[in-house]
């Protein structure tokens, strides 16, 4: 089993990051008291904290590391200038980035397929931060894999998305699995370290989604979900 843990939203009388060395600390301290275990595995940075201070960040992250506390180190929501900022005096590896994709959702693709075009799907809003992972071999965790939009709802099975379903169920046909499997399988078939937040504590769903490891999506099929979805190639 691997733990993994956030901290880094604070919310009082209204919410805020707090990045700073004893927000991090008591963070994580206040995460194993209420989980009843001595380490996490895995600790992420949640958001950007505009008020972030590097060397607040490495001097938390080098104590709970030499505590035994925390083994791995990464970030949840942050563009690639965000990780080269703290990664000018954080000497643990910067692991792991959680990033909202689906089959749905999929603006970081968009604005690498119409680069140098003048469409708004041309925008850059996220610096890459797709292929900085790749690059850099950072495990990406996919949240909200099942969703479109900003939590607006699950696309399987939603008559908004009818293209999109007839192709997942079409696809679930020929692969012996659901639907949302071809959608999870639609995640990890980009060419990354990728790792889907399928955010439910059902076994059963568990059991069934798990299975889009098993097998690998053609190129074509990839794309056709992808078009499906509305989206469009120039």
């Amino acid at each position: 089993m691997w733990i993994q843990s956030k901290c880094g939203i604070r919310i009082e009388e209204f919410t805020y990051f707090d990045f700073s060395k004893d927000y991090i600390i008591k963070s994580v301290d206040g995460i194993l008291q209420r989980l009843k275990i001595d380490h996490l595995d895995s600790l992420l940075l949640h958001r950007p904290d505009a008020l972030m201070e590097s060397d607040q960040v490495a001097e938390a992250f080098d104590l709970l590391y030499k505590q035994g506390k925390v083994r791995d180190f990464g970030v949840s929501n942050q563009n690639p200038m965000m990780m080269e900022l703290l990664k000018k005096d954080v000497k643990q590896p910067l692991a792991v980035n959680q990033l909202q994709l689906s089959a749905a959702f999929t603006p970081g693709f968009e604005s690498g397929f119409h680069v140098n075009m003048e469409d708004n799907q041309a925008a850059m809003r996220d610096g890459s931060i797709f292929e900085y992972c790749k690059l850099h071999d950072v495990v990406i965790q996919a949240w909200s894999v099942l969703q479109f939009g900003y939590f607006k709802g699950n696309f399987v099975g939603n008559e908004k998305f009818q293209a999109l379903n007839q192709v997942l169920d079409r696809l679930a046909i020929k692969y012996g699995v659901t639907s949302s499997t071809i959608a999870i399988s639609w995640i990890l078939r980009y060419p990354a370290k990728m790792q889907a937040v399928v955010g439910t504590t059902n076994p059963k769903h568990l059991r069934e989604v798990s299975q889009a490891a098993s097998f690998s999506l053609t190129r074509k099929e990839w794309y056709e979900i992808y078009l499906a979805a509305g989206n469009n190639l120039p």
